[in-house]
């Protein structure tokens, strides 16, 4: 019988041959796999007792072969067949052993012998060599070092390289690193999720910084840093309001948009807007410009936020008591019954009186007729009594009812393993909430109809058929029930309205717009504003989620209450938690149920319950 050496599929391999013709050999491996085999892709044959002795024998004499020296011996520049290697490596009585040793030996160093044809190499170039040797040194070195560093992770011990890059290597890591490499190899050894064997190895310094830290590399890769900027051109010589102006916010406001004022007329009375006017000190495309324009938002999230503008310009803008600041303002004229006669809007200086806040106010009874506990009492009732007409006049679509919103207090440093969360409910609707949104719906509604008959470009906010979007032309947002619509009263905070207010100021004060129709800078954010605010959203209401889950565990609840919103959808009581709770049947709306907490996993994060029995 015939032994072959033939290449299949760039492979050598041998078998027996069973049968031959001028084009091909049948040939069967080892593993008992007949081949049709082309004859030019038949290296060696010969006639041969036992195929699988001299396999092995010729495997056994390749390990031991120097092709250092068998690279050093043959003629740099020439192109020789294998068999001509083999008498120069073992002398010209070459046996079949030593020819397909030397064979399989050319055909597995591709550093020292360049492949030329079936069967025949070249030496490859001395540079091209010790080049390749060097990298084959290199690649060997990190191998051993990625499998160090494998075995520790497994073991649950950090090596530095990962332990200090832990957050880019889960959420945005180079992976052609070593150190990516040697987690991913060592996730696969260990069966277990990255974060959560970089968490048995305690690298992860908290769970918060784990949440934080993947929000910050997706979406402020350069991180949160202000750049340098221009210095901020103030505003000269405006008029100076008589009125004395108080805002209305949480505690934890420090970017004060928004004040209101009261004044008693001979005819009735007179109502003041008065918004924060960075736009008069903030230049169209000045460095600070682009950077709002980057960021396009303030990002909310318990226990810390990401400010659209750096402090030093917040600072000289925002409302703050015991201040006179730039303000745009739109005053209401009013009736005895407090009906608006008319309206017209100013650039001026407020000087702000009071910041009063919403706790403090909650908690007071500044509703009650003649009650002064708190500043500005009977102005706050008045107030009150105006919005609550607005409102009923816009009968809004959308109108949320009682429904109950949260705030929530982070005690201590958000990263610290001992901070505490405090999650208190709010109800939607009340005075307080009343008179800012619909002093706020109103401003904006005003200001955009002045734009939009002036056939102005803005950030008009649109609603229809359910759907909210960004626009440069004006329309009708359904939900709120109003004509037009557009975002000015937080341009501290958000792009869109600082960019309306530039609009506003110039209709105000009758001069050309700064943003003419069409323009770029405008339709760019546009299409980004939607997207990067939904993006911001998101992550706030993931954080309060976690929040949620971190007062489950302080508070050591085991069981909480809920209702069905839909079949196994439910609204948790005293928490914003809304999930399916997989165990439990589909049932009636409103439905009240309890719940076992089984289980919390802060990494994910994730709530597992179980249903126990209807309420």
């Amino acid at each position: 019988m015939k032994s072959a050496l033939f290449e299949d599929d760039g492979q050598l391999k041998f078998g027996n041959v069973l049968a031959t013709s001028e084009a091909s050999s049948q040939i069967e491996t080892r593993e008992g796999r007949r081949l049709k085999v082309k004859s030019t892709n038949i290296l060696f044959q010969r006639e041969s007792k036992d195929t699988w002795e001299l396999k092995a024998k010729a495997e056994a004499l390749r390990e031991s072969m120097d092709l250092t020296l068998l690279w050093e011996s043959a003629d740099a520049d020439a192109e020789k067949p294998f068999t001509e290697y083999a008498e120069l490596y073992f002398g010209e009585s070459s046996n079949d052993e030593q020819i397909c040793a030397t064979l399989l030996a050319l055909h597995s160093a591709p550093m020292y012998f360049y492949k030329r044809g079936k069967g025949i190499y070249r030496p490859a170039p001395e540079a091209s060599l010790k080049a390749a040797l060097a990298g084959a040194e290199r690649k060997a070195r990190e191998a051993a070092q990625i499998e160090q560093w494998v075995s520790d992770l497994v073991a649950g011990n950090a090596p530095d390289a990962i332990a200090s890059q832990w957050l880019r290597l889960l959420f945005a890591p180079d992976k052609q690193s070593l150190e990516y490499k040697a987690l991913s190899a060592a996730v696969e050894r260990a069966r277990m999720a990255p974060v959560a064997l970089l968490s048995k190895c305690g690298v992860i310094r908290s769970t918060h910084a784990l949440h934080f830290g993947k929000f910050l590399l997706n979406t402020f890769p350069k991180g949160t840093e202000f750049p340098a900027h221009d210095p901020l051109m103030l505003p000269e010589s405006l008029p100076l309001s008589s009125v004395r102006a108080f805002s209305i916010d949480d505690d934890s406001t420090t970017e004060i948009d928004d004040a209101f004022s009261v004044e008693r007329t001979d005819t009735g009375y007179r109502v003041g807007i008065h918004i924060a006017a960075p736009a008069l000190g903030i230049s169209p495309n000045s460095s600070l410009d682009r950077v709002a324009r980057d960021r396009l938002s303030t990002v909310y999230m318990p226990g810390r936020k990401i400010t659209m503008l750096p402090e030093a310009a917040v600072s000289v803008f925002s409302l703050d008591a015991g201040r006179v600041v730039p303000a745009v303002s739109l005053y209401l004229e009013l009736d005895a019954a407090l009906e608006i006669k008319s309206q017209h809007s100013k650039v001026e200086s407020v000087t702000i009186a009071e910041n009063l806040r919403i706790p403090a106010l909650e908690a007071s009874s500044w509703m009650e007729p003649g009650d002064e506990s708190v500043p500005f009492a009977s102005d706050l009732r008045l107030l009150f009594r105006l919005c609550a007409q607005l409102q009923a006049a816009r009968a809004e679509q959308n109108a949320q009812g009682n429904r109950i919103d949260y705030n929530f207090d982070v005690i201590g440093e958000p990263d610290a393993a001992d901070a505490r969360i405090e999650i208190k409910p709010r109800e939607r609707g009340s005075a307080i909430d009343v008179i800012v949104s619909e002093l706020m719906i109103y401003a904006n509604v005003a200001w955009a109809k002045q734009l939009a008959e002036r056939g102005l470009i803005a950030m008009y906010r649109v609603q229809g058929a359910g759907k909210t979007k960004m626009s440069s032309q004006p329309g009708a947002h359904e939900g709120l029930n109003v004509p037009n619509y557009l975002w000015a009263t937080s341009p501290l905070r958000r792009f869109s309205d600082l960019l309306n207010q530039r609009q506003i100021i110039a209709a105000i004060r009758g001069e050309s717009p700064v943003y003419a129709r069409g323009d770029a800078l405008v339709m760019a954010a546009i299409a980004d504003f939607d997207a990067t605010y939904s993006v911001y959203a998101d992550f706030q209401q993931q954080m309060e989620f976690y929040w949620c889950l971190r007062y489950l565990l302080q508070e050591k609840i085991e069981r909480v209450t809920a209702s069905v919103i839909r079949e196994n959808l439910v609204r948790f009581d005293h928490l914003p938690i809304v999930q399916r709770i997989s165990d439990m049947t589909a049932k009636e709306p409103g439905t009240r149920v309890l719940l076992a907490v089984a289980e919390i996993d802060l990494l994910e994060p994730a709530l597992h319950t179980r249903f126990i029995d209807t309420v």
